[in-house]
């Protein structure tokens, strides 16, 4: 499965098939000893956003160029993944069907996980069912629409990132809600980032880079 540097997957959902795309991470790079793989969230399936969006596949190209086997998936209804929006119920469903599979086609690799706007709730939320998760990293997370922790604590490092002019979440809210938590997590802050982070997405993985290498070979 891994022997070609990217796959497509249609893996068995709830509801029908999910659209997958698999990334080998590089080999020789940072973290590519301990040979994991990361779970990618898309942003909401009802505002354009898919597996192919470009902080997604920045997240993926971060990972993997770090040595981390990336899967990102389409949520159903979204391109070829059959099913219909669910309002974030079905859209659990769906990553918890993609952890499965994760976890039985690629049995020796620790989990991470990710997820960019809507579906970093999506991650944040099915991250507690995750026996021995590596690592989490949210991405614009609309803390006030979606929920999140329990009682403030998550069991594994966590990053979040945040762009002070984002014109879809409240800024200040992730930031009160991250002082509120009893987890150690570290931000990645851009004053003058919108949602999509336009003009900021190299900084982005640059940023991130340092902070997985740091959170996750402690």
């Amino acid at each position: 499965m891994l022997n070609e540097k990217e796959s497509k997957i249609n893996i068995p959902g709830p509801v029908g098939i999910l659209e997958s795309v698999l990334s080998r991470g590089d080999t020789d790079a940072p973290l590519s000893s301990i040979n994991g793989v990361v779970i990618i969230c898309h942003p909401h399936p009802q505002h354009g956003g898919t597996m192919d969006n470009k902080v997604v596949t920045t997240l993926m190209r971060t990972y993997r160029d770090l040595g981390v086997h990336v899967l990102r998936f389409n949520f159903r209804g979204v391109g070829k993944s059959e099913g219909v929006f669910d309002n974030a119920k079905g859209e659990l469903d769906d990553l918890r069907h993609v952890i499965m599979w994760a976890q039985s086609n690629l049995s020796h690799s620790p989990v991470l996980m990710a997820g960019f706007s809507f579906g970093s709730s999506i991650a944040a939320r099915a991250s507690y069912e995750v026996e021995g998760l590596r690592h989490l990293t949210l991405v614009a997370p609309p803390v006030e629409r979606y929920e999140y922790d329990r009682d403030g604590i998550f069991n594994a490092p966590l990053c979040v990132i945040q762009g002070d002019q984002d014109e879809r979440v409240v800024a200040q809210g992730v930031y009160d809600w991250l002082s509120h938590l009893h987890s150690s997590a570290e931000l990645i802050r851009y004053h003058d980032a919108s949602h999509f982070f336009h003009g900021f997405l190299s900084a982005l993985k640059t940023d991130l880079t340092d902070t997985l290498v740091r959170q996750i070979t402690l």
